[in-house]
């Protein structure tokens, strides 16, 4: 187990090469988030590309240095391109970032997110709720057979989400994030609770994909449990920030870019967070 010292020395290097190196992470992202996922993305140093279509998917795969997959607002088209750019990212082995948004919904969004299993992907970013219903949809140790997915939000606590969070790191083999209102980031050894945030982070849309985006930006040059924890520190860090300085949505959505892009690598890397073995 890495000790603290360890993980914040981590951090700040892959935030510092992040912004050294402006990474392209590449997305096929839900169609009402697009633009604010991009921006985060570029807030935080990295390179953003956003495609819908099989043969785009495959070249930004190939090009990327990670790739951002999120289910959220699906095409037909979609049913092909996604699984399609999941496989190819898993044989070149790639990392890539999966949010499978209201898992359960939908037999489309079922076939998709079923066929993702063999593609184990590096991050999975999600809701307690989603978190639940992957690991049910995967036949994994504390799944539910029922989504209790309501639409985007989740119904259930991040901690009764623990045991599915560590069976899908572990089947993985790499990282899952659960965001609620204290965030668990588990790599299926580690269990790393992240503090901070803000209330109006539920009153915007997109907070939870774009986290998803930032995470694929850092998992270009971290492993997975790094990238997991750098996003969801640098995404409460900004938050608690932004609330700060305004208490209404518009103006926090503003603000809370600003903050990402004024995070300094220790900054994030000090951000309140605990360690417990899994």
């Amino acid at each position: 187990m890495m000790t603290r010292k360890e993980i914040q020395a981590q951090i700040i290097q892959a935030v510092e090469a992040v912004k050294r190196t402006n990474p392209m992470a590449g997305s096929i992202t839900n169609m009402v988030t697009i633009n604010f996922v991009a921006n985060a993305q570029l807030a935080v140093g990295g390179s953003a590309a956003m495609v819908y279509l099989p043969e785009e998917g495959e070249i930004l795969a190939k090009a990327g240095g990670a790739t951002y997959i999120n289910v959220g607002t699906l095409l037909p088209i979609h049913e092909e391109a996604l699984p399609h750019t999941a496989k190819v990212l898993h044989e070149a082995k790639k990392p890539w970032v999966l949010d499978p948004v209201a898992v359960g919904i939908g037999s489309l969004r079922t076939r998709v997110l079923k066929q993702f299993k063999a593609y184990k992907p590096s991050v999975i970013r999600a809701n307690a709720s989603e978190i639940l219903a992957l690991a049910g949809l995967w036949e994994l140790e504390g799944g539910t057979e029922t989504s209790r997915v309501r639409g985007v939000d989740s119904t259930d606590s991040v901690n009764a989400a623990r045991s599915a969070a560590i069976a899908l790191a572990r089947w993985t083999g790499g990282a899952v994030a659960v965001s609620g209102e204290t965030d668990l980031v588990t790599d299926g050894h580690v269990v790393a609770y992240s503090y901070g945030g803000s209330h109006l982070m539920g009153k915007i849309t997109g907070a939870g994909c774009s986290l998803g985006g930032v995470i694929a930006v850092y998992a270009t040059v971290a492993s997975p449990f790094i990238a997991a924890l750098t996003g969801t520190a640098v995404y409460n860090l900004a938050g608690a920030r932004a609330e700060k300085k305004t208490s209404s949505p518009g103006s926090f959505q503003v603000q809370f870019l600003d903050e990402l892009y004024q995070a300094t690598a220790e900054d994030i890397a000090n951000n309140p967070f605990e360690l417990e073995i899994a």
